[in-house]
């Protein structure tokens, strides 16, 4: 638990907490830790306790075994980064695909060798890998 870690009492959270503008008091913090039924902590106070240990609300709010590692949660956010980026590259290739299927549909005399070179590029690009039915999308479609 981030208070113990940081060797606080439940009184100094509260008092933490008052000084950052959430007041909490220390019977509070005991029943959100500690009590049964455990006290459901609300958003304000959520957001008081990633001020007063300096933490994201996402650290706060996700498992603790993955809070506690920071080189998971670099690799997660790789993987974040990375995922985006991919989504960002396939909408563009797919925009660049549809200008290439309307001109060929405005020009059927190049219609067949864009898609041939469409097929090349791809093929260049992957390697082996354009030989799977599924490489490289949306060329079935051509």
């Amino acid at each position: 638990m981030e208070r113990e870690a940081r060797g606080w009492s439940t009184a100094t959270l509260a008092e933490r907490l008052t000084e950052a503008g959430y007041p909490l008091n220390q019977s509070a913090v005991w029943r959100i830790e500690s009590g049964e039924p455990r006290r459901r902590v609300n958003l304000d106070e959520a957001i008081g306790f990633a001020k007063v240990f300096d933490i994201s609300l996402d650290n706060l709010v996700g498992p603790p075994e993955i809070a506690a590692n920071d080189h998971v949660k670099r690799l997660l956010a790789e993987f974040a980064e990375s995922w985006q980026k991919s989504v960002a590259a396939r909408k563009e290739m797919d925009r660049a695909r549809d200008a290439l299927d309307a001109y060929g549909a405005a020009h059927p005399n190049v219609a067949e060798l864009i898609s041939a070179m469409i097929t090349r590029v791809a093929a260049d690009e992957a390697g082996d890998d354009y030989r799977s039915p599924s490489f490289p999308p949306g060329l079935s479609d051509a």
